[in-house]
């Protein structure tokens, strides 16, 4: 699903999360640490700049379900987000745009069984976690 995003003055793409999901957090500092280029920034879904962006785009503002990326004016959700991401990352991480090729309906089905059961599996933290100062630079709100 994209949607033109109505703020033109995005600076980097901007990688939206579910700041309370382990799961979640452990996948956002993995693209810290193979985003040597310094292309995404960070907020997490529960957070202002996170429900500013889910009303701009009429989406849900208490579904987290998804990773959402903003890249270029067009918000990608799900499979779509998490391969985009991939694509831009160190290494042979990249490869993993490969799987675009897949119809999005077979991959979201499997994004969705992972997103469902995610708390159950990695657990849930009370809080959004706070990013040490070194990469704080690189998280709004």
């Amino acid at each position: 699903m994209m949607k033109k995003d109505p703020s033109k003055h995005q600076p980097n793409d901007l990688i939206l999360f579910d700041g309370v999901c382990n799961f979640c957090n452990s996948s956002i500092n993995f693209v810290i640490d193979h985003d040597t280029q310094k292309r995404f920034k960070f907020a997490s879904l529960q957070s202002e700049v996170g429900q500013q962006y889910l009303a701009q785009f009429s989406r849900n503002t208490s579904d987290f379900d998804s990773v959402l990326l903003i890249k270029n004016g067009q918000l990608f959700e799900k499979s779509d987000a998490a391969l985009q991401i991939a694509r831009y990352l160190d290494g042979a991480w990249k490869g993993l745009y490969f799987f675009r090729w897949i119809p999005r309906a077979i991959r979201d089905i499997i994004y969705d069984l992972i997103a469902k059961n995610r708390y159950r599996i990695f657990g849930k933290s009370d809080a959004c976690r706070l990013p040490n100062p070194e990469i704080r630079e690189r998280f709004l709100g």
